[in-house]
This record gives structure tokens, sequence and C-alpha cells, in this order.
């Protein structure tokens, strides 16, 4: 599979998650992955709750971590369904992907959404589709 310092390299390159949203790898495991994202006023609405896209975002990265890192094939998502179930108090969020199903074609990961208070925030259910890495998905630096 490869390092954390690995899997926090080659997805430094998923600039929308990390630089402009701050979203970090905490950790990634086989068809796992916790990332996390500490919360800023720019996370904010006009009411002050956290935006459900900044929400949805930290999701995504997570599923995205757990289903290509180290992976033989790339993975895209096809269907992302978010549920948002408590406002978020806290100042830290984490995504926890974990793999339900894995299919020739396809694969369903459930991302779960706590704040550092213990509150559940969301449950992000992605379907993926698994596509051949060619040069048209490859990166300039040949990792993916």
């Amino acid at each position: 599979m490869g390092t954390l310092e690995e899997a926090r390299d080659y997805f430094s390159h998923d600039l929308y998650a990390t630089k402009a949203t701050g979203a970090v790898i905490d950790e990634i495991g086989q068809d796992y992955a916790k990332c996390s994202l500490v919360l800023k006023d720019i996370h904010r609405n006009a009411i002050g709750g956290v935006m459900g896209g900044v929400i949805y975002t930290l999701a995504d990265f997570a599923f995205a971590v757990a289903s290509n890192f180290g992976k033989e094939q790339g993975t895209v998502s096809v269907v992302g369904q978010a549920s948002f179930m408590n406002a978020c108090k806290g100042s830290t969020l984490f995504a926890e992907a974990h793999l339900l199903k894995d299919g020739r074609s396809t694969c369903f990961y459930e991302v779960k959404v706590t704040d550092d208070l213990g509150k559940l925030i969301s449950v992000v259910s992605f379907t993926g589709a698994h596509v051949p890495l060619n040069n048209t998905l490859k990166r300039p630096d040949g990792m993916f």
C-alpha cells in the first residue's frame, strides 16, 4: 500500500481539497481513509453554520483517498448522496471512509463525518466507477 506520508504527498495535488479547503489525511488503510479539516471563518455560511459544501468536500476527499491510494486502477465518483444529520458545534471535522462493496466495475463507500465533540454531522454514500489508468487520467509525474 504505501505510507501516510506518501498518501499526503500524492493527494497534495488535489488542490481544492488540500489547499483551498484545508483537508488533511490522518489515517490510511486497506479501502479506508480518515481525513480532517480545522474549521475557519471561510468555511461558514451567512448564518454561521458550516457550509454543506465543506462537509461534502471533506467526505469526497476521504472517499478519493480510500478508493484510489495504492490501487492498480482509478476510481471516480458517479453518485454521491449526503444526508446532513446535525449542525456542527465543534472546531474540527473528521471524515472516515469505509468500503461497503467492491465489484468489477463499481464500488460502494460510506463516509461518516463527525466533529471533535463526537457529534455525527453527515453520512455520505458514494458509488464509484473503476476506470483504467490511461494517459488521459495519469498525472504528469506518472503517479496515477
